[in-house]
């Protein structure tokens, strides 16, 4: 495990005289199968698999939960040495961000919509930490899990945008056995709140159906997403849309293939899901 730059910089050295490439696979801890999916992926495509555990402070809003995160590292160490992973890089915050920092990254045009209008600072977190760690870390390519979909289009649009020399690979979502999407923040949920959050998949499923049957007015489709996750028993909801894959605009007509996402609150805890529809 390295925790500094100094650290870090050693085993890079090592890997470089060894000609070994390198995947990342960025987290900020608390890892599940999804997590683990990624090392997976990366232990086929790469030689050498580096993980990082860091809870990014400036992707939180000072109303959402970086306090009561889940920080059980010794449990992921154990969980990343099981999975064969070289290296875990695991900071402390002044390490990442040293009290003189005071850069950051404005997030791509992708970020502004959906997540962005209900965390505004979000994603230019998220842009400024990835950046560091792939400038920190010369990996070949870096694994992040679909089920951020926006973020993950966020990072691919920074990766181009700054030339980065670090492919950007997207991996499927890994789901529970009642179809909930694997996240960290499952752990918040009650028995009773699980039953409801698994009403987001059901969603999507029915959606895909309603497509796959020749429904194409993106406006009904969106309304009766949003009326399934009511009728489930979900009540707060930031948004239940379709939207282009690419720039994530919302979608009016479903004449080709398209993203449903979903975001919303079950009791205190945010949830985010989403399903590519192929539309033939």
């Amino acid at each position: 495990m390295a925790k500094t730059f100094q650290q870090l910089t050693q085993i890079l050295d090592e890997l470089r005289v060894a000609e070994r490439s390198i995947g990342l696979v960025p987290t900020m801890g608390a890892l599940h199968a999804g997590h683990l999916s990624l090392v997976e992926r990366s232990r086929v495509v790469a030689d050498t698999t580096i993980v990082s555990i860091f809870v990014n402070p400036t992707q939180f809003a000072p109303t959402e939960d970086l306090a009561k995160y889940p920080r059980p590292l010794e449990r992921d160490l154990e969980q990343l040495q099981k999975a064969g992973v070289s290296v875990a890089f695991v900071p402390e915050v002044a390490e990442i961000y040293p009290d003189d920092c005071t850069t950051s990254i404005v997030a791509p045009r992708v970020a502004q919509q959906l997540e962005g209008e209900y965390r505004p600072s979000h994603f230019g977190g998220v842009c400024t930490v990835v950046l560091k760690l792939l400038h920190l870390i010369p990996a070949e390519v870096a694994f992040f899990g679909e089920k951020d979909f926006q973020q993950l289009a966020v990072i691919r649009q920074m990766a181009k945008d700054l030339n980065l020399v670090t492919r950007i690979e997207g991996c499927p979502i890994i789901r529970e056995s009642d179809g909930l999407a694997m996240s960290s923040r499952n752990v918040y949920l009650s028995t009773a709140e699980r039953e409801i959050a698994a009403s987001l998949n059901q969603t999507l499923s029915f959606v895909e159906g309603q497509i796959n049957q020749g429904e194409t007015d993106g406006h009904i489709l969106m309304a009766e997403m949003r009326q399934r996750l009511i009728d489930a028993g979900v009540s707060d909801i930031d948004y239940a849309v379709l939207a282009q894959p690419s720039n994530l605009e919302i979608v009016d007509e479903v004449t080709e293939d398209c993203v449903a996402l979903i975001a919303c609150h079950v009791g205190q805890t945010r949830l985010l899901d989403n399903r590519v529809i192929q539309v033939d």
